[in-house]
């Protein structure tokens, strides 16, 4: 809440609040800022202070005022149009304090305007507020700290005359040599035969499937992903150019019949598929649906890119599209950014041997080659059996606070639409996330309301909660007055 102080008023502090969330797309372009009246209901302020804020927002060039209609967010990539004077603000929203200024066009976004892929990326790099967050999609700092093997293995790498030669050169295209031979070994242990050079590390699993659409599709081209889904990944395939085909995501595995229909209609090249631990829901693929989907790519002749981002947590033996077809049709897709640390950036695909080159092509484009310091300090980590060790302490530190958040948000009035398993969890809060999001930023927690997790933006009552975070009571506590408040 906003508090008098010294040395900030209350509008500035007000003020403040908007162009921060503006400037990270937390309020994307567009969005209708609350009328003077319910935003001075909310932040428990006059409404000469909201009116004053909205002023300084103007002036900084941040919003927008429409005459009868309010206050909007700018299009920041565009010019800002000649600002109106205060006064003329003043009397426009004055008119909408005492209720006179006509409602919002039908359509027109307001205060819970949805949170997009990117802002909640963006809300990943914001300073800490030091509260548990919700809505990350990483383990928190303090969990990850209990790899304190890493540092040493760095430090022994770089100590190395290996890395002194290969700073001199760009390296090897495909990868870190010993980081592609000790991946090959961790592979075969999921029974997924595959020879270092069918391996290529990447900048991150993100990276990876992103080298896996650029080399084969182009824009136009239609790609089935999965809904609900990763966030990024629409985003991404859309920024592309790409035409989303959203499949629904069943608890046993994708639905056969949209696909056999897409399939026929619009024969897509691609199909983006989380097998285990599928983000958000937690469902694991079962060996079923599993033939069915291969016999469909073999059938209609596309490929399947397999994010199996979440390994590290699942069981070894959890069904994998990837295991089942040998890399034929397949692209396995991995990396270490949850289990290890986000900021490494090291993750890597497996494909069959006839596309290495294309893709490898694409990497090259894009990025050269990959630094092959922490890839060396990781397969020394693999080697000698620490992320290993390290990833069985994560998962059962994570079945520990899974069982606190669940138990937490059922009390609150919640229920899972998905069996709780993997980070995160698929919650049924009851109201509209997209509404609860904006609510809850402004007790300085970051949801991922559910909507932000289907191709088209539609209102939802789910959200995806990281079970890492919402062992708190305190959160759940918040969560449950402002559900109260908007009910």
């Amino acid at each position: 809440m906003l508090t008098r102080t010294a040395h900030r008023t209350l509008t500035e502090q007000l003020a403040e609040r908007f162009a921060e969330r503006i400037r990270a797309r937390l309020l994307p372009a567009g969005a209708r800022l609350p009328s003077v009246r319910e935003c001075a209901r909310q932040q428990g302020v006059s409404p000469y202070t909201v009116v004053a804020a909205y002023d300084q927002l103007l002036a900084q060039g941040l919003v927008e005022a429409r005459r009868q209609r309010g206050f909007y967010v700018r299009d920041l990539t565009q010019k800002a149009p000649s600002a109106l004077a205060g006064q003329a603000l003043i009397a426009i929203e004055s008119a909408a304090v005492e209720g006179l200024a006509a409602p919002a066009p039908v359509g027109a976004r307001t205060l819970g305007a949805p949170i997009d892929a990117a802002a909640l990326i963006r809300g990943m790099f914001q300073p800490d507020s030091g509260k548990p967050q919700p809505g990350a999609g990483v383990f928190p700092p303090l969990w990850l700290e209990e790899a304190r093997f890493m540092p040493a293995a760095v430090r022994k790498v770089a100590a190395s005359r290996a890395l002194h030669d290969g700073s001199l050169s760009y390296g090897e295209p495909l990868g870190d040599p010993d980081l592609r031979h000790v991946l090959a070994r961790r592979l075969a242990e999921l029974n997924l035969p595959a020879r270092p050079a069918q391996i290529m590390t990447t900048v991150g699993a993100t990276h990876a499937l992103d080298i896996v659409s650029r080399t084969l599709l182009k824009a136009g081209d239609p790609v089935m992903v999965e809904e609900p889904g990763w966030s990024v990944e629409f985003a991404r395939l859309a920024a592309l150019g790409m035409r989303v085909l959203p499949v629904p995501r069943r608890a046993e595995g994708p639905d056969l019949a949209v696909m056999a229909r897409y399939c026929e209609v619009h024969a897509p090249k691609l199909f983006v598929s989380v097998s285990v631990l599928h983000n958000p829901t937690g469902h694991c693929l079962t060996p079923g649906s599993a033939h069915q989907v291969l016999r469909l790519a073999e059938q209609h002749g596309f490929y399947i890119a397999e994010d199996d981002t979440y390994s590290h947590l699942a069981p070894d033996h959890a069904t994998r599209l990837s295991v089942l077809d040998g890399l034929r049709r397949t692209i396995y897709v991995s990396g270490f950014s949850k289990i290890l640390a986000p900021n490494w950036r090291v993750g890597y695909l497996a494909a069959p041997p006839a596309l290495v080159e294309r893709l490898l092509d694409t990497k090259l484009l894009s990025t050269l080659t990959t630094p092959s310091l922490l890839e060396k300090a990781l397969a020394l980590c693999i080697d000698q059996g620490q992320l290993r060790r390290h990833a069985e302490r994560m998962r059962l530190r994570l079945a520990q606070a899974r069982a606190r958040s669940v138990q937490l948000a059922l009390e609150s009035g919640c229920r899972f639409a998905a069996e709780p398993a993997g980070m995160f969890g698929w919650v049924d809060t009851g109201v509209d996330t997209d509404m609860l999001a904006q609510r809850m930023l402004d007790e300085g927690y970051l949801l991922a309301p559910g909507a932000l997790f289907h191709a088209s933006r539609q209102p939802c009552t789910l959200m995806r909660i990281n079970f890492t975070t919402t062992q708190d009571a305190a959160f759940w506590r918040v969560f449950q007055r402002v559900v109260a408040q908007n009910r």
